[in-house]
């Protein structure tokens, strides 16, 4: 994709010299900032129109019929986009825009739940796709721009900041759960099930509270861990076999695994009380940019540019007023090659 250099030049410009205006602009006791010159005035929009025009073309607005429930990130030519998986499994009338062009035949190649990503197809020809930065993170307290609130044809921009450094959240718990709670006894080296949730794939499959796991998919389980071990490289509707005892008898059971997120609430903490809506799923991402940029739970899955034009990023979740999650750009190539069909596929 091809970038104006002078545009993008003009645009730091402008954006110091707004940042100038910010600091300068004189106040007294109980007046308000002139609202050209706030944050999401025309002064600062005016400064951020070149990368507009970039999300513009690069970003789509996914729709469950007419309603937009995510963006997403075109990365070719052809009609391959990445978005947020957990927002749009539930639609019923998939479809895209990708700058004014409206696709309504989507299909969904493949998904991960591991770093909650969905890659979608649509016939298309000529398409502007982004520009990944795969030179490095960049640093805390960067400018970073994406999309805000769009209409049917228009994009418009949300500024903010990298406000801590790249890392880990939620490690350690498996995204597909078999819709269980669990007591351990570590002396005996036993597994019970203290808890079956509704509607999950062990209510489902028939276990019972007070049942004793033995082994899972033929692998003996004494402990969370190994269990968890198990769980981790599976996907959404895959099945695990389970041997219980349950008084004084051995049964087996096959259970379909589900998203954490659709079985389990995560638990609500102050600050979310205060945030309005947030996204499904907000944790569990083995690596992650955390950002300032105020989006709303239904802007995930859009690119997250730096104020050269280029992608450091894919935003992921939208996790309270004031922290959104996005999956780095050096992260993003081996997803995207996981997800591609091989060139051998139907």
């Amino acid at each position: 994709m091809k970038r104006s250099k002078s545009k993008l030049s003009w645009a730091r410009s402008r954006l110091v010299v707004c940042g100038f205006a910010l600091i300068c602009a004189p106040l007294v006791q109980g007046q308000q900032l002139e609202a050209r010159l706030r944050l999401s005035g025309s002064t600062t929009r005016e400064a951020f129109e070149p990368l507009r025009g970039i999300l513009q073309q690069c970003s789509a607005v996914v729709y469950d019929g007419w309603k937009s429930i995510s963006f997403g990130v075109v990365i070719t030519s052809d009609g391959y986009l990445v978005t947020k998986a957990s927002e749009i499994e539930d639609a019923k009338e998939l479809n895209v825009r990708v700058d004014k062009t409206h696709f309504k035949n989507v299909r969904v190649i493949a998904t991960t739940v591991e770093w909650d990503v969905a890659l979608l197809k649509v016939e298309a020809r000529d398409l502007v796709t982004v520009e990944w930065d795969t030179d490095g993170e960049p640093d805390h307290g960067s400018w970073v721009v994406a999309n805000g609130s769009t209409s049917r044809t228009r994009r418009r921009v949300r500024v903010g900041i990298i406000s801590a450094n790249a890392r880990e959240v939620g490690g350690g718990k498996a995204p597909v759960v078999l819709g269980i709670t669990l007591d351990t006894n570590k002396k005996a080296g036993t597994l019970s099930i203290s808890g079956v949730e509704e509607d999950s794939g062990a209510a489902d499959a028939g276990l019972e509270e007070g049942d004793l796991i033995l082994s899972a998919d033929e692998q003996e389980i004494g402990k969370i861990e190994d269990l968890q071990e198990i769980l981790a490289g599976k996907e959404p509707g895959d099945h695990v076999k389970l041997r219980v005892k349950r008084d004084d008898e051995e049964m087996e059971f096959e259970v379909e695994l589900r998203t954490r997120e659709k079985i389990f609430e995560e638990e609500r903490s102050r600050n979310d009380a205060m945030s309005g809506r947030y996204s499904k799923r907000r944790s569990n991402f083995k690596r992650i940019l955390q950002h300032d940029v105020a989006l709303s739970e239904r802007s995930a899955g859009g690119p997250l540019l730096n104020l050269d034009g280029k992608c450091v990023g894919m935003n992921i979740a939208r996790v309270n007023r004031c922290e959104t999650f996005a999956i780095p750009a050096g992260e993003m190539p081996k997803i995207i090659e996981d997800l591609m069909p091989k060139t051998n596929d139907p």
